[in-house]
């Protein structure tokens, strides 16, 4: 029977979600609607007779709003008036019809519709304690309505004091007197006419405590606003009667303004800093923009004006510095030394120009010899020594030294700095690293200038244009100083780990100088002079507690390192040293520690990356490609399996567009050699292909992959088993031609760490093999490719003798 009841009682009507208002049966409520489903069940509803069910939700936050996310209760309303917005949104104006209990939602379309069931009322068995009820909360609302803010209207008092009918009294004194939303849609639940006009009485008394404590508040805040304006019209009065007595003015002030007299600042900045400083006299010491400009003022006042390291530029102190803090990187160090030389060179120029006659060298010549000096960005994976190198740039220059990441970096004002306009205003990043550095000629590192990120609050690239750009940084505008400040003696460095995501218009000013990744045997010299005595001095060792020959350090290196530079291999040197430290804790009589490759498990447990058993030498459908990433080079697998179908092609791996055709381009290539192999000419038609390249959370993208996308499906349809002990990597045309790719160093030293040693190469990179280290590629096997038919034979057959590129 109640199911019966429950369905003749109950209605389905599009849903309105609102967010922080709730309707109420007799009232009349305006609703902005602007989400897309509301909109449509809007516009479903004007379609049949106009109804909605109108409902709260808990959270207002919630921008597709589920069932659980909606109040229990809700009313139904009909649209009364609509106007469209310009901007495809509408305003309703609703009318509450009666109180609806919410059964269930689902979606329809682009919209949601409600199951609803009425609420009727209970009927009231005490006419005269409903009518008592009544009289209490109309004279309630009458002072609340006078005492609240804004105080309800002549009309809207009348017609609480001449309502007769209790439901509709509770709804309108509820939707123009409650502030709380909980309250509300309570008050919207109860159907009880007695209990709804009770609760309503309390919610009504609370209110009008509220009110009375914040006009108290009011008057305490006008109060304290009146002795401030007091306290200001004194202290004026002091000011003006100490000026006509002729006595000083505030000890601060005068320190100020000495300041000022004997720093060398710039003509604008004087004039804006002197300005700032009388408008300090002016205020009131209380007042809030007091401190706001007693802070631009010391601000302005402690940046370096002027101040230069008076270092010069020594090529072989600085040789000896870049020799003595790094290993290797002959090729980075060279450029730098060529790039003090040149900066040497300028600056001596610039002398002779200024000594010179204006007739023989006009000033805008010499301007150009001091600004215009090149940006340099050094692009290198982590951990091989970008951000040290700078710090020996500083060191071999005699300069100080700032730093700043921009790693995350999303805000324009981290490098211009806000406007003081607004409150908690800061400076630039920029300048708050000079003035922290007090000098104008700092060597200042740039960190991370590949991951800037573009946000709403602005794009700080195009902020660092001005900054790194030497037309513009002799005049760099802070928004908080508001006055230009010279930064074209600072050295800026740049580091990234990719130039690919670099802005184009920054990467323009800069000149990209690679730091590659570390051979082995650079990272055994590495190991032995930089990191092991480092660690042994942080773990209070001696050389002679612990010593670690060189066969134990390639192990460490090619066992348990997988990386392009040597932070791994820092921590596990750190880690071996706290074994050795707590075996000397617990054997008093252990004098020192030979380490060798055999130990290394007792100290690091087992390998990280251990080298693979013959057993896995040769895959079917298997190949090794080569990948490089902001972080080095890698060896990629690349898998194809074929399985009973229709033909179909899956591709797995998060790999990106350019991945995905070089995969389709691939399948061709093999279609069109299937003859060579035995195979049939319809074996794509009966199998479905799957190629997968691991690992499957990694985004991958490029087109160096062709190669092996190539050989491994090609392996996997004649069922030929594709050598492990190669890799390989090159872009292919659909003719077969082997294209050119780049990264091929990181590529090559990827594969030299991973044991491989044969490698397949696109002819094309030839003269890239210059920049590696000739004692690597002696151990190298590397074959030259022109088209895909000099990879084939190699990939799917037996070891065999093959020529050396080298």
């Amino acid at each position: 029977m109640n199911d019966q009841k429950k369905a003749l009682a109950s209605s389905t009507l599009p849903l309105l979600p609102l967010r922080d208002l709730v309707a109420y049966p007799s009232t009349v409520l305006t609703v902005d609607v602007g989400r897309e489903r509301s909109v449509s069940a809007v516009e479903r509803a004007l379609e049949h007779e106009g109804r909605l069910f109108a409902v709260a939700q808990k959270n207002s936050r919630a921008e597709h709003p589920s069932e659980e996310d909606l109040y229990t209760v809700g009313c139904v309303v009909t649209v009364r008036q609509i106007l469209r917005l310009p901007d495809g949104s509408v305003r309703l104006l609703l009318q509450g019809e009666t109180r609806a209990a919410l059964l269930r939602v689902w979606e329809d379309a682009d919209l949601q519709l409600a199951e609803c069931l009425d609420l009727p009322s209970v009927p009231v068995s005490d006419p005269l304690a409903l009518r008592a009820r009544m009289r209490a909360v109309k004279r309630m609302a009458a002072n609340l309505g006078r005492q609240s803010t804004p105080k309800l209207s002549r009309e809207l008092l009348d017609l609480i004091s001449g309502e007769r009918d209790a439901d509709a009294l509770a709804d309108v004194v509820s939707a123009n007197l409650l502030h709380s939303l909980e309250k509300r849609q309570a008050l919207l639940e109860i159907t009880d006419p007695l209990r709804r006009l009770d609760e309503l009485a309390m919610d009504l008394g609370e209110e009008k405590k509220l009110n009375e404590l914040e006009e108290r508040i009011h008057e305490r805040v006008r109060q304290a606003m009146d002795k401030a304006n007091h306290d200001y019209y004194l202290r004026e009065e002091i000011r003006v009667i100490q000026e006509e007595l002729g006595e000083e003015e505030d000890e601060e002030l005068v320190s100020l303004r000495k300041r000022l007299k004997e720093s060398p600042i710039s003509g604008e900045a004087r004039e804006r800093v002197e300005k700032e400083i009388s408008k300090l006299a002016r205020t009131s010491i209380n007042a809030p923009e007091s401190a706001m400009l007693e802070n631009y003022i010391e601000f302005m006042l402690e940046l370096p004006w002027g101040k230069k390291s008076e270092g010069t530029i020594d090529l072989r102190h600085a040789r000896r510095v870049l020799e003595g803090d790094h290993y290797g990187m002959k090729e980075i160090k060279e450029r730098l030394l060529e790039y003090l030389a040149v900066l040497k060179s300028r600056k001596a120029l610039c002398a002779q120009t200024k000594d010179a006659s204006a007739e023989v060298t006009p000033p805008e010549s010499a301007q150009d010899v001091s600004l215009r000096s090149p940006i340099l960005c050094l692009v290198g994976p982590p951990g091989v020594g970008k951000t040290s190198i700078a710090r020996s740039v500083a060191r071999a220059l005699h300069r100080e030294f700032a730093q700043m990441s921009l790693g995350g970096v999303n805000d324009e004002s981290e490098i211009r700095g806000h406007r003081r306009t607004y409150i908690g205003a800061l400076p630039g990043r920029i300048l708050s690293a000079i003035r922290q550095c007090k000098s104008m000629n700092p060597v200042f590192l740039l960190d991370e200038v590949d991951k800037l990120s573009r946000s709403l609050h602005g794009d700080p690239a195009s902020a660092l244009l001005e900054v790194l750009d030497p037309e513009q940084n002799a005049c760099f505008r802070d928004h908080y100083a508001e006055a230009p400040f010279d930064l074209s003696d600072v050295l800026f460095i740049t580091t990234a780990n990719s130039q690919d995501t670099i802005d184009r218009a920054l990467l323009d000013r800069m000149e990209i100088i690679e730091v590659p990744s570390y051979t082995l045997e650079e990272k055994v010299q590495i190991a032995k002079r930089y990191l092991l005595p480092k660690q042994l001095k942080a773990h209070g060792l001696s050389k002679a507690q612990l010593r670690v020959n060189d066969r134990a350090l390639k192990s460490l290196i090619d066992l348990y390192t997988r990386e392009a530079g040597v932070r791994s291999l820092e921590r596990m040197i750190a880690k071996i040293c706290r074994k050795a430290v707590l075996r000397f804790q617990e054997q008093p009589d252990l004098e020192k520690i030979q380490l060798r490759a055999e130990d290394l498990s007792s100290f690091l447990d087992a390998p990280l990356y251990p080298r693979k058993p013959e057993s896995e030498k040769s895959r079917v459908g298997r190949v090794n490609g080569l990948a490089w990433t902001s972080v080095g080079g890698e060896v990629m697998p690349v898998e194809a399996l074929f399985l009973e179908g229709k033909g179909e092609i899956r591709i797995t791996g998060k790999l990106g567009e350019v991945m995905k055709e070089s995969a389709q381009l691939a399948v061709s290539a093999v279609r069109a050699r299937l003859g060579q192999y035995k195979v049939d000419s319809d074996f794509f038609q009966k199998h479905d292909l799957h190629i997968h390249v691991p690992e499957g959370a990694v985004p991958k993208d490029g087109p160096s992959a062709g190669v092996a996308l190539t050989c491994a499906i090609l392996s996997a349809a004649s069922g030929l088993p594709a050598r492990a002990d190669l890799a390989m990597t090159g872009e292919i045309t659909l003719l077969g031609d082997v294209l050119p790719i780049g990264g091929v160093k990181e590529k090559l030293l990827a594969a030299y760490r991973a044991g491989i040693k044969t490698i397949l190469l696109p002819r094309e990179n030839e003269r890239d093999l210059q920049k590696i280290d000739p004692e690597i590629l002696r151990q190298m096997q590397l074959v030259l490719l022109d088209r895909l038919e000099d990879a084939l034979p190699l990939v799917l057959s037996e070891r065999r003798e093959i020529r050396v590129a080298v």
